[in-house]
């Protein structure tokens, strides 16, 4: 394969990946390197563990190419990786405490207050979800930033149905409370 990239498939890239050429496979990173940085940052709340877990979890890809399904989305399947790789971290480890990070600190000075309260709002929201126990995240992770249905979330985390459902009202609820007294 002399071209790795451009207007080669997905498909495509994962079978020349398998066969062991790297380009391809690199290719597949350059493509879903960001949108597996984001589950990852949005389940950690940490940006290094964020970026230590998205080369993890594209390691772990590339050694499981051999069971990916060729028929499936490779996006979607990658992304899920991630998801229960950080849920796997984040079972061992303590949930998070809530971060701010620099790049979305609160506006600065002169700014005019609607952005300042954009920027406030935006802050209590994700400050929320990151207080939410690590099961809760993902699901809200993956429905609302995934946009995954609820068979394929409880799929992708090994859980009934009924758990997802309960999962998101249940952390719905948290957040709407947590919100709610934040803003008020």
């Amino acid at each position: 394969m002399t071209d790795p990239g451009g207007d080669a498939s997905d498909r495509d890239l994962t079978l020349h990946a398998r066969r062991g050429e790297t380009e391809a496979f690199g290719e597949l990173v350059r493509r879903y390197q960001t949108s597996v940085f984001n589950v990852c940052y949005r389940l950690t709340g940490e940006r290094r563990e964020a970026e230590d877990l998205a080369q993890e979890a594209f390691i772990r890809a590339y050694e499981r190419l051999a069971n990916y399904d060729l028929d499936r989305p490779f996006g979607p399947w990658m992304r899920r990786v991630a998801a229960n790789l950080c849920l796997n971290r984040l079972s061992i480890q303590h949930p998070p405490e809530a971060v701010i990070d620099e790049e979305h600190d609160k506006a600065e000075e002169g700014e005019p207050e609607t952005i300042r309260e954009q920027a406030e709002r935006a802050e209590s929201v994700r400050a929320a979800i990151l207080s939410l126990p690590p099961h809760y995240r993902a699901v809200i992770e993956l429905r609302h930033f995934e946009d995954m249905s609820y068979d394929d979330i409880a799929s992708a985390l090994k859980i009934p149905l009924s758990a997802v459902k309960s999962h998101l009202f249940r952390a719905r609820k948290i957040l709407a409370e947590k919100i709610g007294h934040e803003l008020h």
